[in-house]
């Protein structure tokens, strides 16, 4: 990546959360073990689905897709970040930087059309559910999915691209603990009008286009469950959206005090805060809060633990 750009920095060196050595050991055991309980469970997710029969669904088909997501991304950040926290200065050549970058790119963008995705999903089975089965059929969950992945992939080769345009050739110190767009671009010796033209672009459309997709979905859900007279009918109906409208809740919320703009000093110091919350917390969360409010998770969980008991149990 490095042969065909102009700059004449050849490695960064990554800030990091805190320059404090007091929290240092502290801040490496909390987030190590918030990475190990959203790879466990995340994959632990993923492998539910699969083992479990019943489990599918284009609802869970696509929870699955979520997981892989919220694993690889966090794979992508937290690491790295980790070695900061045990190291004096943690060097990060630029090959190794656009490359982060252009995979980070890649599965944020995806999860915010995932999440989309799964809106949609939700819309079909309430307010159109005799028909169901055939709008959400193999095929097109198929089709959604790689839509999906598309987008991640166009956006975060244009995110790159125009990234490799710009000349580093002064400072290599970046204010953050991973390699994002706007900390790069403070570090610029050329211009970043294109940078800045296709962020906004692409920005507007991965989260307008998402955005409109999920508030289109709940209110047409909110508008059929209104219309439901049963009490029962209408509680389920809530308890099957109000994972998701939880996951999209903090995911948006966090990444939108990331990329608002603000305008003092301090400004960096917060939106590293609220970026370790959607970078690191959200992919621990997700799967937590699909299994603790998910009823079909739940009892497939229960039938594995069961399965296992049994099968010990025999053996003694």
């Amino acid at each position: 990546m490095a042969a065909g750009n102009h700059s004449t920095v050849t490695e960064f060196i990554l800030a990091g959360l805190t320059e404090k050595p007091e929290l240092q050991l502290p801040l490496f055991l909390f987030f190590l073990g918030v990475y190990v309980v959203t790879v466990v469970g995340n994959l632990g997710m993923i492998t539910l689905i699969g083992l479990s029969s019943h489990l599918h669904t284009p609802m869970y088909y696509f929870l699955s897709s979520l997981s892989f997501i919220d694993l690889c991304y966090s794979t992508v950040i937290t690491p790295k970040m980790l070695v900061n926290f045990v190291t004096e200065k943690n060097i990060i050549s630029y090959p190794e930087c656009m490359t982060q970058l252009y995979f980070f790119a890649f599965f944020i963008i995806s999860e915010c059309h995932m999440l989309a995705v799964m809106a949609y999903d939700r819309y079909v089975a309430i307010c159109n559910p005799l028909l169901y089965n055939v709008t959400m059929s193999y095929q097109v969950c198929s089709w959604l999915v790689v839509e999906v992945y598309t987008m991640g992939l166009i956006s975060a080769i244009a995110h790159t691209s125009c990234m490799l345009r710009v000349v580093f050739c002064k400072d290599k110190i970046i204010n953050h603990y991973f390699c994002d767009v706007f900390p790069l671009l403070e570090l610029s010796c050329s211009s970043t009008y294109i940078n800045e033209v296709v962020l906004l672009c692409f920005s507007l459309f991965n989260i307008l286009a998402p955005t409109l997709t999920i508030l289109g979905s709940y209110v047409s859900i909110i508008a059929s469950i209104l219309r439901i007279s049963c009490t029962e009918g209408r509680s389920k109906a809530f308890s099957t959206c109000s994972s998701h409208i939880l996951a999209v809740a903090i995911f948006y919320g966090s990444a939108a005090f990331m990329y608002l703009p603000t305008s003092n000093i301090t400004s960096m110091d917060q939106s590293k805060v609220s970026s370790v919350f959607y970078t690191i917390i959200v992919p621990m969360l997700n799967p937590l809060i699909y299994s603790l409010r998910n009823k079909g998770v739940k009892v497939a969980l229960n039938k594995i633990i069961e399965k296992r008991l049994f099968c010990i149990l025999k053996d003694f």
